[in-house]
């Protein structure tokens, strides 16, 4: 790990101008490049202190040795330069899309002597018009088998193609019509090209005119008495519509337009594309990335339009591009864009209309393919495994833990404090197992004395639940030494004999706390880890490992431990672990806002005659909780929006004749019970 004041430079050394630098490991690889406005302010920000750096970006400049800038005159030059380079080095710190599936896309071969259509895959080849890329390769080929009617474009391969040439026979599509065929001379080169050219105005959306061409023609046919060529044209503009009717109309002033929608977390995010051509959905893509970098939604989409338009020249650029979010600056980039196209392109965020309501429909889609990204990554077992025996390894434990709970603290502002316990078995959610918890023991912002009462709570259970399925198991022998047969033992548990349904639940599994897992995950650090720690010593237990998750430097803690164990980035231990820490967060908040909801309107002041929705919101709002409301004057509860003095003094005499309730105590252990979860 390198220090990132051995390679600073020189005060005075980086100019005041835009630029493109390039970070170097001690190899001399470049592991990041980026671009900037002012070389010297964007530079200066890597060599702060590094307790201020993004984990991400502390990680790039402890690994390089070295960095470098080259200065250019503009911003659209920096964007081009930063482009290049970074599609020159692949460096490992920038954010990299990758196709979150093999999408094909139409292709035409216009670099070939003789153009070919085909179905392609893969990385974009020069010479090569592409259009699409499309859901599915079936669709593909029921839109050219259509198309090819009307445009008798060659699809044959190549060795097909000289075949067909030597014996001077076409193939089958020749002799029915579908293929010009070229390879025994019917049409020239030329006159292939240019059905080829046809073929690709007619894919990029240039189609109204081309059909009223046809139907002119058709017209003049007719009136001539051509009947049969009348009759073929009619057929051909048939086949043209029925290939456009594939693609619903979706705008309906006939817009070129691609829509770019991102959806994200804190370590990936996903970007869906619709390419919209003549108000049609011509075609659909999606990235999915890590944010190796500490990027918000503007900076991904200015790397989703480098990658997208980063190579494309003309009409490939359309006259509109939608975003979620403008880069910044965004001036220059929309002049990269209009460069690449030849004419301005408008480079905006839809406000209003269809195209805010396609946006939406593009954003679904994105949140879609993370859930499905994340969840096939998830279940691959051979990522699980190996997850699973990463973190055993960091964390110095004898075996894979194979049953994971993970415990969250939620609250707000110390008022309704809730815990919850989340269950992974063989790196996978298991919700049957999930476990909801009120602190209600006090209250406060004090997670630390939380976590402690929550593991106590839920490792007790599971000494209860051990010790009943332990003389359980000691009835059983005795009943087994008497001859009670496995009937005689059903027929006690539907007569309800507790004792046997408490121990074993329907597949035969431990039920409720009795399972203990063989490792416990605390969202928090150091203080929290010591808190879990201590409640399993305080209950004997030694067999169950502990560590958190602090969730600003992505560091796991261990107890009694002084410095964090750092797991590398591109762990799958440490991505699962982040899983189960934000599950177990995810699960906590929801509970904790179904108790501020039930408290809105199941709470006192419900009872206050002629206070509606709206005020008790604002009064929530305002005092943060009832048992401030209930503390505060008349005058300042007049200080609540909407609330007049007379009002105020009916919700203080109400308030004061309410008295809060008593919490549910268990009688015979003299403690607090939960609502859920016990």
């Amino acid at each position: 790990m390198a220090d990132p004041s051995s390679y600073r430079p020189k005060p005075g050394q980086i100019p005041d101008s835009p630029g493109v630098y390039r970070f170097r490991d001690e190899h001399g690889r470049v592991i990041y490049v980026g671009k900037a406005k002012s070389l010297r302010q964007r530079l200066s920000s890597y060599f702060q202190d590094l307790a201020g750096l993004h984990t991400r970006t502390r990680t790039m400049v402890t690994t390089a040795a070295s960095v470098e800038w080259t200065v250019v005159s503009t911003e659209v030059e920096a964007l081009q330069l930063e482009y290049t380079w970074i599609k020159e080095y692949d460096p490992r710190f920038n954010v990299k899309y990758r196709d979150d599936k093999s999408y094909p896309s139409l292709a035409v071969t216009m670099g070939e002597e003789f153009p070919r259509v085909q179905v392609m895959r893969g990385p974009k080849k020069k010479g090569v018009r592409y259009f699409g890329p499309y859901a599915h390769a079936w669709a593909i080929r029921e839109t050219v088998d259509l198309m090819l009617r009307v445009f008798p474009v060659r699809t044959c391969s190549a060795g097909v193609f000289k075949r067909s040439a030597q014996i001077g026979r076409p193939c089958l599509l020749g002799y029915i019509g579908k293929c010009s065929a070229p390879c025994v001379g019917r049409v020239s080169a030329e006159e292939h090209r240019e059905l080829a050219e046809e073929f690709c105005d007619f894919m990029a959306g240039r189609t109204g005119a081309y059909l009223r061409r046809l139907e002119q023609q058709m017209h003049e046919a007719a009136e001539e008495m051509e009947y049969e060529k009348a009759a073929r044209l009619r057929d051909d503009i048939e086949a043209l519509r029925r290939a456009l009717e594939k693609n619903a109309v979706v705008l309906a002033d006939a817009t070129d337009a691609d829509l770019i929608a991102v959806a994200e977390d804190e370590l990936e995010a996903a970007v869906q594309i619709f390419h919209v051509r003549g108000g049609r959905v011509r075609g659909q893509r999606g990235w999915v990335t890590d944010k190796v970098e500490a990027v918000d939604t503007a900076g991904l989409v200015e790397h989703a339009l480098q990658q997208l338009y980063g190579e494309e020249r003309g009409d490939a650029v359309p006259k509109e591009v939608l975003v979620p979010a403008l880069p910044e600056p965004v001036e220059p980039v929309a002049q990269w864009l209009g460069e690449r196209r030849g004419s301005r392109v408008d480079l905006r965020i839809p406000q209003r209309g269809d195209k805010k309501d396609l946006m939406a429909t593009v954003q679904r889609n994105a949140q879609q393919a993370l859930v499905l990204h994340k969840t096939k990554r998830a279940s691959d077992l051979t990522t699980r495994s190996r997850a699973l025996e990463e973190i055993a390894e960091a964390l110095e434990l004898d075996s894979a833990p194979l049953r994971i709970e993970c415990f969250d603290i939620s609250h707000l502002q110390g008022q309704d404090v809730v815990a919850s316990m989340v269950v992974f078995e063989d790196g996978l959610a298991r919700k049957s197992e999930y476990r909801r918890f009120q602190i209600k023991s006090f209250e406060g912002q004090d997670d630390v004395r939380s976590m402690h009462e929550v593991i106590g709570r839920r490792f007790r259970r599971y000494l209860q639940e051990k010790q009943k399925a332990g003389e359980w198991s000691e009835e059983n022998a005795v009943e087994e030494e008497n001859g009670r047969t496995e009937e005689g033992r059903a027929v006690d548990v539907l007569a309800g004999d507790v004792r046997a349904g408490e121990a074993r639940t329907e597949d035969g599994r431990p039920k409720r706390f009795a399972y203990p897992p063989q490792l416990v995950v605390v969202d928090g650090g150091q203080p929290q880890v010591a808190a879990a720690r201590r409640a399993l010593d305080e209950l004997g237990i030694e067999d169950v490992a502990v560590c958190g998750l602090a969730k600003r430097l992505e560091e796991v803690w261990l107890p009694g431990e002084d410095d964090p164990v750092v797991l590398p980035r591109t762990s799958e231990g440490l991505y699962l672990l982040q899983r189960v820490r934000d599950e177990a967060h995810r699960f906590a908040i929801a509970y904790q806002r179904s108790k501020r909801t039930r408290t809105l309107r199941a709470g006192p002041l419900d009872e206050v005659p002629g206070l509606g929705e709206t005020r008790k919101k604002a009064l929530l709002r305002h005092f943060g909780s009832v048992k401030r409301l209930r503390a505060a004057t008349v005058e300042q509860i007049c200080e609540t929006p909407g609330i007049g003095r007379k009002t105020a003094e009916t919700i203080a005499a109400a308030l004061a004749a309410a008295a809060p309730p008593a919490p549910a105590v268990n009688t015979a252990t003299g403690e607090i019970m939960e609502e859920a979860g016990e």
